[in-house]
């Protein structure tokens, strides 16, 4: 389940009886992912190559989706399903085995679900997708009004896209969600910020320091940061290998935290769990600093295994990690103070390092 320490809830102690059940909306296109992993170099054309792992899980908006429910926080999705054996255990794995809301999804009968080859070598990655758009609107009763009518939540992850304004947007806004967005490649090559039309309703806009210099036009990520955060309350943009960097525009602050070195497997979904991190830390009033650290160290814990939802961290991982990284002799005290607000939220005691939740099937049949 999404909470897998008992007892840890990241708003514990600011939720109130008026509050909406939900903390986080989403909405998206869920893919089958089949992920290889362990391949030393591309495949080449003409010949098979054999990976030294393999893990299915579900993908897309998935990842996202699953990487909040496993901090902690009640999270509805809304998507369409395929009518095949794909769509069921990607119902099911979110629904039983995340518990997450899934009573805005639907499944499209005679619609196969999309599904995404991932091969990961030389910690980067190729993919191969494969897909329809779904028919008709992604909610069970049909109605016409989705997405305009989400439901009230905290929070709400929209994906921005130029020229393109999804309606819920501005009425998840309206009904007091805070709005956190991404963006994907322009493939127009304008880099028109104007063109996204979503950004007036956003509290968080998260591009990485590529996106966020073409859209800016300048030529340093942290300048393109404080240009962004003219347009929106709080800008984060992500540094790869060197971290992140975050200006919030209300209070003028900013903040910038190194990347936590790790051996990549699979980036499958890290930014995604990047947006979790940082989302949860929002929701939960705290620190930017913090927020940065948390939502690196998710990301940096995600890559380590296969899958992009498969290897989302919840709190068990994280408190694992923390008292693991502690025994060693020659970390800097620096580095240990900047994870020194994780004391005040994880149990004094966790399971052995390392831990393996990835399960590289679709799904294994139970004796009875």
């Amino acid at each position: 389940m999404s909470a897998d320490i008992p007892g840890i809830d990241p708003l514990d102690g600011l939720r109130a009886p008026q509050d909406p059940d939900c903390d986080v909306f989403l909405t998206g296109t869920v893919f089958l992912d089949i992920i290889f992993t362990g391949l030393d170099s591309a495949p080449v054309r003409g010949t098979e190559s054999w990976a030294r792992g393999m893990g299915s899980s579900p993908g897309g908006v998935a990842n996202m989706a699953t990487a909040l429910a496993r901090l902690g926080l009640h999270t509805s999705l809304a998507a369409a399903f395929g009518d095949d054996h794909y769509g069921e255990y990607c119902w099911d794995a979110l629904e039983q085995g995340e518990g997450i809301d899934l009573s805005m999804s639907h499944t499209v009968p005679g619609w196969h679900s999309p599904v995404t080859v991932s091969m990961a070598y030389e910690g980067e990655r190729t993919m191969v997708s494969h897909g329809h758009e779904a028919p008709g609107p992604t909610v069970p009763d049909g109605g016409p009004d989705f997405p305009r009518c989400p439901p009230r939540a905290r929070a709400a992850v929209a994906s921005l896209a130029p020229g393109r304004g999804e309606p819920w947007v501005a009425t998840a806004a309206r009904n007091g969600a805070r709005i956190f967005a991404d963006v994907g490649w322009d493939e127009t090559g304008r880099w028109d910020l104007d063109a996204l039309v979503d950004l007036e309703h956003c509290q968080a806009f998260l591009p990485n320091a590529e996106e966020a210099m073409r859209y800016t036009r300048t030529d340093c990520p942290r300048a393109a940061a404080h240009a962004l955060a003219e347009r929106v309350p709080l800008a984060v943009v992500t540094l790869g290998a060197e971290g992140a960097y975050a200006v919030d525009s209300a209070s003028g602050q900013s903040a910038e935290v190194p990347a936590i070195e790790v051996e990549a497997l699979d980036p499958t979904g890290a930014g995604d769990v990047f947006v979790a991190g940082f989302v949860t830390g929002t929701l939960a009033d705290w620190p930017l600093a913090d927020r940065l650290a948390f939502a690196g160290l998710t990301a940096a814990l995600s890559v380590q295994e296969f899958g992009g939802s498969l290897s989302a961290p919840g709190w068990e991982e994280v408190a694992a990690w923390w008292q693991r990284i502690r025994t060693f002799a020659d970390q800097d005290p620096a580095a240990l103070r900047r994870y020194a607000f994780l004391d005040d939220l994880l149990p004094a005691a966790a399971r052995p390092w390392p831990l393996r939740r990835a399960v590289p099937t679709i799904g294994f049949r139970h004796p009875v």
